[in-house]
């Protein structure tokens, strides 16, 4: 199968072709056909697995084939999405892929300032990418109005969950007309997202490309169990390898991404972090930096990492296990794409073991175990730091090893 035999339009052919892609992905060739017929459409689909396109290609092609004149063009098309990152991609891929229908798209997003997206908004578009905060806000100027949606995308719908954007889709779900076509786009889908999903399409058909569970086959994961204030001397000692290139480095919080970004620069290792309190142009920049490898190690939170798109990324490491298993195969997805070799690396400490076996059950595999290394676990049983009380993050914990106090403030 090619794209050709999914009846996609000449100019948007020719686009894609000039991408580089010939052959669809599978939730590509299953996906657009449905699309291409008006039906709702509920995608299961892990990151990497050609998803945009998926949405992309069918939408441009049903918006050209009903091409308005109108003096002022009215957004026909609304993708919201939950981080910037992951909106400016899918703007990125819609004016690639639709660059010969002649169609407009512009994206907006929070963090930044709004005149250049206001600007944008008058001039008129046919499609626009949002992320659920700014759209609001946006909406409640009188800058947009979503009365002439022809076509409306949930992307990331779990991520959207975890995120706490839940009521704020419920409110753009509200201002949508009755009548359109939706499509509802999630890596995996417990019982609250299908609820969720169950509000936004209507008779829809379902598509799942992948258990929704499953990761990368070609991954090679590997777990070092090892004391938490070892863990940043077991970096220095992988990132010892010249082999790797690159990495990118999952932590829980944004005071952990910059504490490991400092400990790495204190070695000599150029290194960068991505997290929500970075300013847009540096998180950008950032990202930037990592593609081009001109920066060896990025250091991310979950939130931050969602739409990172990187080729040939051959290692993920897992500084910290994440609490939520499904949130395990979302990191590791970020390696081992279309094909490509890849590693994902876990650290994790005693704490950590009830969250490595919550995402052995949901992936259904035994993650390979490190033993040979230079900092195996000693502290299999470590006393529990008191809760702090609120108002107190920046109080030391003077009753922790004087090793671990920073470390754990900001938990």
């Amino acid at each position: 199968m090619d794209f050709k035999s999914l009846n996609i339009i000449e100019p948007i052919l020719r686009s894609v072709k000039e991408e580089g892609y010939t052959i669809p992905t599978p939730i590509q060739g299953k996906a657009i056909p449905i699309i291409l017929q008006g039906i709702d459409l509920i995608g299961c689909a892990q990151t990497g697995t050609g998803k945009t396109a998926a949405f992309a290609v069918p939408i441009l092609q049903l918006l050209s084939i009903d091409k308005h004149f109108d003096r002022k063009k009215k957004i026909r098309s609304l993708i919201v999405t939950p981080t910037r990152e992951l909106a400016i991609q899918i703007e990125e891929s819609f004016k690639a892929y639709g660059r010969y229908t002649g169609l407009t798209c512009t994206v907006v997003f929070g963090g930044v300032n709004q005149n250049p997206q206001t600007s944008a908004l008058r001039n008129g578009v046919d499609i626009l990418v949002a992320t659920p905060g700014r759209l609001l806000d946006l909406m409640n100027q009188g800058f947009i109005s979503l009365k002439d949606i022809e076509i409306f995308v949930l992307d990331e719908a779990d991520r959207m969950l975890d995120m706490g954007f839940i009521h704020d889709v419920r409110k753009i779900i509200a201002a949508l007309p009755k009548k359109r076509q939706s499509l509802f786009f999630s890596a995996t889908m417990p019982p609250e997202i299908v609820k969720l999903a169950g509000s936004i399409v209507y008779k829809p058909v379902k598509v799942e490309v992948t258990p929704s569970a499953s990761t990368v086959d070609i991954v090679n994961q590997y777990v070092y169990f090892i004391d938490k204030g070892n863990k940043n001397a077991l970096l220095l000692e992988l990132l010892k390898d010249k082999k790797i290139k690159t990495a990118l480095v999952f932590t829980r919080t944004k005071y952990g991404a910059d504490k490991v970004v400092r400990v790495l620069k204190q070695k000599n290792i150029i290194a960068e972090a991505i997290h929500g309190n970075k300013a847009q142009n540096a998180r950008q920049r950032a990202l930037s930096n990592f593609k081009s490898q001109s920066t060896r190690v990025l250091v991310a939170t979950d939130i931050a990492a969602r739409g990172i798109d990187v080729e040939d990324l051959e290692y993920v490491i897992n500084y910290e296990i994440p609490n939520i298993s499904e949130t395990y195969v979302h990191r590791i997805g970020r390696t081992g794409r279309a094909g490509a070799n890849g590693t994902a690396i876990s650290f994790c400490d005693a704490e950590e073991k009830t969250y490595l076996k919550d995402i052995e059950k949901l992936i259904t595999k035994r993650i390979q175990v490190v033993d040979d290394h230079p900092f195996p676990l000693l502290d299999h049983n470590p006393v529990k730091a008191p809760k702090q009380q609120r108002g107190d993050h920046n109080r030391p914990r003077t009753n922790m090893p004087k090793g671990n106090r920073a470390y754990s403030r900001g938990r």
